[in-house]
């Protein structure tokens, strides 16, 4: 991707998309997909709010079931499949584990019964049948579970994804269409002839200068911060988004071999204890917040609340600082109803103000690709079947070990390319071709090449070393980030 200001200015566009988070890159995607001129900007980079901030889960959210959502789940768990078949590199399944124990607010049947419908629902798309568990079965699955009072469970399969990959190889799949996109790009003001929009002012925010995009559409997909573009176009304008904050751990080693789906015995929430590069995800927490969403941050009752909920279901677990690796919080852009966090709905919906602004709504990351196509069919409607795919969709033409062979690197690079980069693994190592030195691996749990900082920046339009550590390779995940590694990264990138 080419990240050049200039040719923004030059170009009159059919939509112009506000936010590079999920939903507005999968929505510039499809637009330049049906043959559109599509400009997308981000004030921050691409999937560095929300959409990097998530359980990395693509599910059809069996929870929602109890809200009675069952148009929802349904929803959710085809695009599960569709996610599943068209980025097998990025979405995964993924088995789940349910401990039932003596005083959970659900008991077992309920919880067996509610895993029943959701394979019921599935139908088609499910991804492997469930299975109820015997106590001495939950016990065998998961040695380290906490034994007394437990019931029994039921196992079932849902998908895992890496959330800021599968946002960015929607941006790339933009770009690789035709439009124009840009990170670290604020709309500072909507530009307005008779009173209705027709573009953009913006500021780089990497250069400081400030900048006009035109547009016949604007579409603001901000997540979080939709209420602060919606008072830019209507001051004073009532919210039309209710955030919710949910806050993740990141433990160090696997806690667990299956993800398993918690029930909180202090009220009616879930959360999830998951395996996630090498190490193990913890959370989330559902909780309204009202400050602005450039200073979420994880509180220390979140973080109590999660550490309190793990240590009953596994006893033995260490949460000594030196066992939590990393922390992050992210909001959820959910439409404002009244009710209780965890019961407001995760539907999607669209405001046009009188301006001409789209505004998106709600939605949940399973359903993107759904937000998106109903974005642009509530703008003009087609009605032939679109194929979905991401940038590094489709199969590999070569095994790890022929690819091995032929580059001259490991089998556990080559495999360790593929599994982040899909059918595009090809690209990275045309760099190594051109330039031998960018072979040499820099990390090797997991094994990083320098070619794949390079292809950060001239590929991927990483900007900052955050870009690449938090999103394009997700090495925070795995814990500390040495200095050489630090350094390496900063030499690569364009200096200011």
């Amino acid at each position: 991707m080419i990240r050049d200001i200039e040719r923004f200015k030059r170009t009159t566009y059919d939509i112009l998309v506000i936010g590079g988070g999920i939903n507005g890159a999968a929505i510039a995607h499809l637009a330049a997909k049906r043959g559109m001129k599509v400009a997308l900007l981000e004030k921050g980079d691409f999937a560095s709010g929300t959409s990097s901030k998530s359980t990395k889960l693509i599910h059809g959210g069996i929870r929602y079931l109890e809200n009675l959502e069952v148009d929802l789940v349904y929803e959710s768990l085809k695009e599960r499949h569709i996610q599943l078949t068209a980025a097998p590199h990025l979405v995964k399944p993924l088995p789940f584990v349910i401990p039932v124990y003596e005083g959970d607010k659900r008991p077992l049947w309920m919880m067996q019964f509610g895993v029943f419908l959701y394979d019921l629902l599935a139908g088609r798309y499910r991804v492997k049948p469930r299975k109820n568990l015997t106590r001495e079965e939950v016990v065998r699955l998961e040695p380290g579970i906490e034994q007394k009072g437990l019931k029994g469970g039921v196992l079932y399969y849902d998908a895992q994804m890496d959330d800021a990959r599968l946002c960015l190889e929607n941006v790339l799949m933009a770009d690789h269409y035709g439009a124009h996109v840009a990170n670290y790009a604020k709309v500072v003001s909507f530009v307005k002839e008779n009173g209705r929009v027709a573009g953009v002012k913006a500021k780089d925010m990497l250069g400081s200068q400030e900048f006009e995009v035109r547009a016949k559409r604007v579409i603001c997909a901000a997540g979080p911060w939709t209420n602060e573009l919606l008072r830019l176009d209507i001051p004073g304008a009532r919210k039309k988004v209710r955030t919710t904050k949910g806050i993740h751990i990141v433990y160090k080693g696997e806690i667990s071999k299956h993800a398993i789906l918690i029930g909180s015995q202090s009220d009616r929430r879930i959360f999830f204890v998951i395996p996630w590069m090498g190490n193990s995800l913890i959370g989330t927490t559902d909780t309204d917040y009202i400050a602005s969403p450039d200073a979420v941050k994880v509180e220390k009752e979140d973080m109590d609340y999660l550490i309190r909920e793990s240590k009953r279901v596994f006893p033995a677990l260490d949460f000594s600082p030196a066992k939590i690796l990393a922390t992050f919080a992210g909001l959820r852009p959910l439409i404002r109803k009244g009710g209780s966090a965890r019961k407001v709905s995760r539907k999607h919906l669209f405001y046009g103000s009188k301006s001409g602004v789209l505004f998106v709504v709600g939605g949940k990351y399973t359903t993107y690709r759904k937000v998106a196509e109903d974005c642009l069919n509530h703008i003009h409607k087609i009605y032939e079947k679109e194929e979905f795919k991401v940038y590094g969709s489709g199969a590999t033409p070569e095994t790890a070990e022929v690819a091995a062979a032929r580059s001259g690197l490991e089998r556990e690079v080559i495999q360790s390319l593929m599994d982040l980069y899909g059918a595009r693994y090809q690209d990275v190592l045309k760099l190594v071709e051109k330039d031998p030195v960018l072979k040499e691996k820099v990390l090797a749990t997991p094994p990083v090449i320098k070619a794949q900082f390079v292809y950060s920046v001239e590929t991927e339009m990483a900007r900052t070393v955050e870009d690449i550590t938090d999103r394009r390779l997700s090495l925070i995940f795995r814990g500390p980030v040495s200095a050489s590694t630090l350094a390496a990264i900063s030499a690569v990138l364009p200096k200011k």
